[in-house]
């Protein structure tokens, strides 16, 4: 048997363990399991790998950095970023990869335009490193913003983002669980009074499809993007991993 799963906490909104165990009944792949590990801490990760079967891991909040102690090797971009939400087991080795990266370019691409050269990114937790990445990667400027603003390292806080900011800043993108179900009367307190069309409007969330956030954007003429396409791109990353041959096969995801 092949086991598979997913470590975070809380795991009630996991779409991960549902996907997988469609996957391999659509696809007739046979002796795989997919599990769900609500880990209270991270230090319990050590009983789940214990099991001689495990093949592969995702990793969700609040583990994409803490996760990375617990690595043999962390492929280019998660030594780079500090943050990994992919584990291939082979050997008792845990090679750590990011496929949020790879997810949220693919997503992004859909909708992004030319006037999309600036960027707000809310929130600066390891989904906030992989879109950083990310951004870096296609030349787009960016500014986090975060409840606690750091002026050493540019960081805004939320009080910051006026309407002045978001005339410049044209793609917002949302790293944070404001919104996700159950608390979906939530969002990011921003002035989205003076959003337009040329904004173009990103969440992570998929649960609900549409959250607040999201609403008020469309409410706006902005585009608006939820994260349930980024998640479909990262988990077939994350198989695609944790079945090559060998490591010559695998992106530097």
């Amino acid at each position: 048997m092949r086991r598979y799963g997913l470590i975070g906490y809380p795991l009630t909104h996991s779409f991960s363990q549902r996907y997988f165990t469609e996957k391999f009944e659509r696809e007739g792949i046979q002796g795989c399991t997919y599990s769900n590990f609500s880990l209270a801490t991270i230090e319990e990760l050590a009983g789940i790998l214990s099991d001689a079967e495990l093949c592969g891991l995702n990793v969700t909040i609040p583990y994409k950095e803490k996760v990375i102690a617990y690595l043999d090797e962390q492929s280019p971009v998660v030594a780079e970023i500090g943050a990994c939400n992919c584990i291939r087991i082979e050997g008792g080795r845990l090679t750590g990869y990011n496929t949020d990266v790879v997810g949220f370019e693919q997503s992004l691409a859909g909708h992004l335009g030319d006037h999309h050269r600036r960027a707000l990114v809310l929130g600066t937790g390891g989904a906030a490193k992989a879109v950083e990445y990310v951004l870096r990667k296609l030349g787009i400027e960016y500014r986090l913003v975060t409840r606690r603003p750091r002026p050493d390292t540019g960081d805004m806080g939320y009080e910051q983002v006026s309407p002045q900011v978001l005339e410049t800043h044209t793609l917002i993108v949302n790293t944070t669980p404001l919104g996700m179900h159950p608390a979906v009367d939530e969002c990011p307190p921003l002035p989205y009074e003076a959003l337009t069309a040329r904004h173009y409007l990103f969440d992570l969330i998929y649960n609900p499809a549409r959250t607040l956030f999201l609403r008020k954007g469309e409410a706006r003429g902005a585009v608006v993007e939820n994260g349930h396409e980024m998640l479909l791109l990262q988990a077939e990353e994350s198989w695609r991993i944790w079945t090559a041959v060998s490591a010559g096969q695998m992106r530097q995801a």
